[in-house]
């Protein structure tokens, strides 16, 4: 089995323009494509979109980033550390969310 091409991020209504903010000022990503209920987002190959859902209450969904200096880009991020969520174990990096509360894990890639 083969990762997919996309990635959705199901957001509450009054949650989604703020992380559609936050994914294109903060991190930085490209928008590829805007639908009337969606943004997607160029992300490392694949599409990365943010879903606005009128009847949503919360997201789960957990990504991570990639970044030479791990707690640098959290404090660029403006991004609450959120390190009691599960323990890193040979990873450099911070547990961290976006506004809508999606988890990411904000990390240094391992060398191959």
């Amino acid at each position: 089995m083969q990762p997919g091409k996309n990635i959705a991020i199901k957001v509450p209504l009054h949650r989604w323009e703020e992380t559609v903010a936050f994914y294109h000022d903060k991190v930085g990503l490209s928008v590829s494509r805007e639908l009337d209920n969606s943004t997607g987002f160029d992300f490392g190959g694949m599409t990365l979109w943010i879903d606005r859902v009128p009847h949503q209450s919360q997201t789960d969904v957990w990504i991570e980033l990639f970044d030479d200096d791990p707690t640098a880009a959290l404090s660029r991020l403006g991004s609450p550390r959120r390190d009691e969520l599960e323990p890193l174990t040979d990873v450099t990096g911070h547990w961290t969310s976006d506004p809508a509360g999606t988890v990411i894990l904000q990390r240094r890639e391992q060398m191959r």
